[in-house]
């Protein structure tokens, strides 16, 4: 098809044409996300993402979700279904009590009770009014696939008629760990257990699920020994970095002493602290060295009390709800990139600040050699957790600009070859057609 031809018919010249043989025909997809908004972390930018490259593709994508509900690409024809909880996180009023007009069915009130107990119900109750949903609408999906709820409800959907495939991006074990290594006294330690109850629930769920994607070789280990699922049911889709918006940019200035980074969340799996306080050793060699970090800033907790310690308030913006175009200038200006997770199923803020040619400093930490490459070919590596180490690689490159250049442009390029949402989406796709290829063998039987 030429691309007049193509403007005609409203298909996209860039793309080649699906084959229509049965084995390759578009398909009707089901994207479930229990926390789908790309804000609150990574979960929301893949369910995005994916959901755009399918479409591109040919294939049919209704993503259903709860609040925060996904902010998806429309223009491609991407649709959402709300599926609504009590939303009893929102803000400026989470942990909140319904009023007794908002309790719908047993659902609501199981939401509520194991709220009330310590416990986080939104991946269990979240699959419970999803399989409710898809058991109402028969023969509409020709595969539901699951965004990391793993929840009771989903057990037993190929009975009903829905082949299921699930990303697992990491085992949520490994923040419950990480937190409780990190708990101060036995009621927080506690408070920690209750709150991460559902991962018993998930682990239980993993072990009897059909077809699993993840996204990194680090995180199928994971999978394997935390949860307990059989290493030949799980299978690794790369995700990637949206390369056309995440792109170098000359004439974007590049900000003397600029590091940036991103914090969804003040959680210790982040590495946040030791950044902070890698940072308060840099500014004593690099007075004009500063932080940027894409989140929330924190009132109370290790962060903010570190910040206090180094007397780095002014050192260090907290930025939040910025547009893609102002989150890939922000790192197109940045002299570093920095990823200092203590672990990282894969790490997307790696991937898109490489796309940008942005030099990266990052740890070891899980996933993020896999996704940001060898030390000093695409990104300076060090120890996660080690504030030391980390300042030294961010005043090695902020005083080595030949190294900065060679970095960002190595990154950028292992990239383009390796990590981007229409190979992610291509290689679901095929995930997808042995899912529906392995139910239709056991109806047959």
């Amino acid at each position: 098809m030429t691309a007049e031809a193509a403007q005609e018919t409203g298909a996209d010249p860039l793309r080649p044409a699906l084959p229509t043989t049965p084995d390759e025909r578009p398909l009707r997809i089901a994207l479930l996300s229990y926390k789908g908004n790309p804000f609150c972390g990574g979960q929301g930018v893949y369910v995005r993402h994916l959901s755009r490259e399918l479409a591109r593709l040919g294939h049919t994508v209704e993503v259903i979700g709860a609040q925060p509900y996904p902010v998806l690409d429309a223009e491609r024809g991407v649709t959402l279904t709300e599926l609504p909880s009590l939303d009893l996180y929102r803000q400026p009023d989470p942990f909140r009590t319904p009023r007794r007009e908002e309790y719908r069915d047993w659902v609501d009130a199981l939401e509520v009770s194991t709220m009330w107990t310590g416990g986080f119900p939104e991946p269990l109750t979240f699959s419970l009014r999803a399989r409710r949903h898809l058991a109402a609408r028969p023969g509409q999906f020709d595969v539901v696939h699951d965004n990391q709820t793993l929840g009771y409800g989903l057990l037993g959907l190929e009975r009903l008629g829905f082949p299921l495939v699930t990303t697992i991006h990491h085992p949520i074990t490994v923040d419950r760990q990480l937190e409780l290594d990190a708990a101060d006294g036995w009621k927080r330690r506690l408070s920690v257990r209750r709150w991460y109850g559902f991962t018993r629930m998930q682990k239980r769920v993993a072990r009897r699920l059909p077809s699993v994607v993840t996204v990194s070789g680090s995180s199928r280990r994971e999978i394997v020994e935390d949860l307990g699922v059989r290493p030949d049911r799980i299978h690794v889709v790369h995700i990637g970095a949206d390369t056309a918006l995440f792109s170098p940019d000359p004439a974007v200035p590049e900000i003397p002493g600029r590091i940036v980074t991103t914090s969804s969340a003040d959680v210790p799996l982040k590495g946040l602290v030791y950044l902070i306080e890698a940072l308060a050793k840099v500014r004593a060699e690099n007075p004009e060295a500063h932080l940027v970090v894409v989140g929330k800033r924190p009132e109370e907790g290790p962060v903010a009390t570190t910040m206090a310690r180094h007397g780095l308030e002014d050192a260090v913006e907290f930025v939040k709800g910025i547009s893609d175009a102002e989150l890939v200038d922000l790192v197109r200006g940045a002299q570093i990139a920095c990823v200092p997770s203590l672990y990282e199923g894969f790490s997307l803020p790696a991937a898109e600040a490489m796309a940008t040619g942005t030099p990266l400093v990052a740890t070891t930490g899980g996933a993020i050699p896999e996704v940001a490459g060898p030390d000093g070919e695409t990104c300076l590596a060090v120890p996660p957790g080690d504030a030391d180490s980390l300042a030294a690689a961010l005043i090695r490159l902020l005083g080595d600009a030949d190294l900065g250049r060679r970095l960002g442009a190595a990154g950028r390029e292992r990239v383009l070859r390796r990590f981007t949402w229409e190979q992610a989406a291509r290689g679901t796709v095929e995930r997808y057609r042995e899912a529906i290829g392995a139910a239709t063998r056991t109806v047959h039987r």
